[in-house]
């Protein structure tokens, strides 16, 4: 655990403060009953490079105790996976007769989602995941895992090169940033093609979506400062789209510098990035003030409700609903529980703010107000809860909301 002191990127010392979210718990860390009140803080802060326009936390709390034994589950929604299956077929389509060899590694591969979909299509797979518990449950699906941190020093045990090598939300988690992006270079074959899908720094401040920033997000990407460090690695984007999952989701396409030409696409992108200014400091600031704002309206909002005398429950327990329990500093006092799907977490307690997660099959009552923290499958769930919204139960979304 320790205090930046110089860019995670390219090792500049112009690191501006622009967000602070105050001293707040690793927000993955549900806890037991008897766990409560033992979990530690840390600083939750973004500092901004002016040297490689990269954001980025000034803290970092071990990857040993954030990924080791994690509870997010890939499978638990329906709208993640068909973007995975999506993804895949784009890929097989686009690249599947161009990469060499239908072979497909992916980084921090968890469940194994996103692989089954390339072993349904008849690639070789091979998943690389930390979390013990989370690699079994791949393995148990008939998904080849490696229980390991990939980095260089893992190269060792996989021996091999790849026509495809994805990174599904992980490319910003990584504390070894640069020794997990030379493994990379160094396990793509000549052609290859290295996917990346990373939370968007414009879509976040599009959406005020300040809960995406947690301890496990470690980096904060444009595709200008994506660029920059993978030219570090005689890599490079060649292509590039932008996807509604997670509330606005870039996907880049990286080869081998100098392998394939750079699309309009991704032309376009870029051009737009300077129009809009995203990649300055003032952009920060400017989305820190929104913040302060949207913490005022959910507050009112919660206890409008309360006034009322209804009761509310939180949709979904994820580990970015914690930044936002913990910074707008809701709790007990104005939500009940927290309802969840995902059997890792049941019976355990929100950091912080000590919710109760209750899964959703042993709820014996519905609230009168769901409070949405899994708003990013906003769209899944007004259609999967129809019935409840039909009976008066109220969907409010804090995040891309009313």
């Amino acid at each position: 655990m320790a205090t930046l002191n110089e860019c995670r990127i390219c090792s500049g010392s112009e690191l501006v403060p622009v967000i602070d979210l105050g001293e707040q718990p690793w927000a993955n860390n549900f806890l037991t009953k008897e766990q409560l009140g033992t979990e530690q803080s840390y600083p939750l802060r973004v500092v901004f490079c002016e040297t490689c326009k990269g954001a980025q936390l000034d803290y970092t709390v071990a990857k040993e105790t954030m990924f080791s034994n994690h509870t997010y589950l890939s499978g638990m929604t329906q709208t993640l996976s068909d973007h995975f299956r999506r993804l895949a077929h784009y890929c097989d389509e686009s690249f599947g007769q161009l990469v060499g060899n239908k072979s497909v590694l992916d980084i921090g591969s968890n469940d194994g989602t996103q692989l089954k979909h390339y072993q349904d299509l008849g690639w070789e797979v091979l998943g690389v995941e930390s979390s013990s518990q989370t690699a079994q449950i791949a393995i148990d699906n008939g998904i080849p895992t490696l229980n390991k941190f990939f980095n260089e020093e893992c190269l060792g045990d996989i021996n091999q090169k790849f026509g495809l090598i994805n990174a599904s939300g992980v490319f910003f988690h990584l504390e070894e940033l640069h020794s997990v992006t030379s493994a990379v270079k160094l396990s793509l074959n000549e052609k290859g093609v290295f996917v990346v899908q990373f939370l968007y720094v414009p879509s976040i401040f599009q959406n005020d979506a300040f809960d995406q920033i947690y301890h496990e997000h470690l980096l904060y990407y444009t595709l200008s400062s994506l660029s920059y460090l993978l030219r570090q690695h005689d890599l490079e984007i060649f292509d590039a789209y932008l996807t509604d999952v997670h509330g606005g989701q870039m996907i880049a396409f990286v080869g081998h510098e100098g392998e394939r030409q750079p699309t309009k696409r991704l032309e376009a992108l870029l051009a737009e990035e300077v129009k809009t200014n995203c990649n300055t400091s003032k952009a920060y600031t400017s989305f820190a003030e929104r913040i302060i704002d949207l913490r005022e309206r959910n507050l009112s909002f919660l206890q409008d409700r309360k006034d009322q005398g209804k009761t509310i429950y939180g949709m979904g327990a994820p580990v970015k609903g914690n930044t936002l329990l913990n910074y707008f500093d809701i709790g007990t006092e104005f939500i009940d529980c927290l309802v969840e799907k995902n059997s890792l977490r049941k019976d355990t307690y929100s950091p912080g703010k000590h919710l109760p997660v209750i899964l959703e099959t042993e709820l014996s009552r519905e609230p009168d107000v769901y409070f949405v923290l899994a708003w990013n499958f906003k769209k899944e769930i007004l259609s999967r809860y129809k019935k409840q919204i039909e009976a008066g139960v109220e969907f409010y979304f804090p995040i891309m909301g009313d």
